[in-house]
């Protein structure tokens, strides 16, 4: 560290510290000086924060907490200082999203295997029933994907709305996190909200996606809640073909996509 960067981090600490004395607690927002040491990744301010007896337990007005504010923004090393600290694993928004949650919402992979090693829920959502799993695949994080479901993440687990994971990622075309599903085996036919996977593949108009779920053995002649074949949900005739060889004995397209 220069010693120009060593005076501005002094500076930082002083102005902090001032803040955390002076007012401890913003009366709008609940944020504390410890909240924004930790929101921008200054440890060094956090460790020396904590010697003045910085509290682990403020909240801002709509919950956040240092902990859950240091996992949002990936900031691994604050993490691991709050957690040294006594800061509380399954602290929440009042909107029910964890650390875990904003962690993989980031794709901070890192992190997310410090909070789970250290005792975070992996299938805690939020109050509209979001999964921190459902949250990484909305993303495209298939390595976080990848991780979650090996920790024992739900991979059928459903939003209020009836939503599940795979539904998300093949809504979005991310085939990535698609591929680390299907290893789990979810499930593929009609969802409670009243359509598929599938469904929500051949809308999407990803090719390589169809053909992912086909091969995974999704059903084309399934309908959904509007009582539309996946066929009758496109024009696109290289997802038509697709369809069309799943139901007879063709597959020589469907083996060429998967194998790009």
């Amino acid at each position: 560290m220069s010693s120009l960067q060593t005076r501005s981090l002094r500076t930082l600490v002083y102005l902090l510290c001032l803040l955390a004395f002076a007012f401890p607690r913003n009366p709008k927002s609940g944020t504390t000086a410890l909240f924004f040491a930790a929101q921008q990744g200054h440890n060094d301010v956090v460790r020396f924060l904590f010697g003045f007896g910085a509290s682990t337990e403020c909240r801002t007005k709509d919950g956040g907490t240092a902990l859950l504010a240091a996992s949002q923004y990936g900031h691994m090393p604050v993490v691991e200082t709050l957690l040294k600290h006594g800061a509380n694993i399954h602290d929440q928004l009042y909107d029910g999203a964890t650390a875990l949650f904003l962690a993989a919402q980031g794709g901070y992979l890192d992190v997310i295997r410090l909070l789970l090693s250290s005792g975070a829920k992996v299938n805690q959502p939020r109050q509209d029933g979001t999964a921190p799993l459902w949250i990484a695949s909305q993303m495209g994080h298939s390595e976080v994907v990848r991780v979650m479901l090996l920790r024992g993440a739900d991979r059928d687990a459903a939003r209020n709305d009836g939503t599940t994971a795979l539904l998300k990622a093949a809504n979005k075309g991310y085939n990535d996190v698609i591929e680390e599903l299907l290893k789990f085996s979810p499930t593929l036919g009609i969802l409670k909200n009243g359509t598929s996977a599938l469904h929500a593949a051949v809308l999407s108009g990803n090719v390589k996606t169809v053909a992912l779920l086909l091969e995974a053995g999704a059903d084309p002649a399934l309908r959904n809640k509007a009582n539309e074949l996946p066929a009758e949900l496109t024009k696109n005739e290289r997802i038509l073909n697709l369809l069309r060889q799943k139901e007879g004995p063709g597959k020589n397209e469907l083996g060429s996509i998967l194998d790009r």
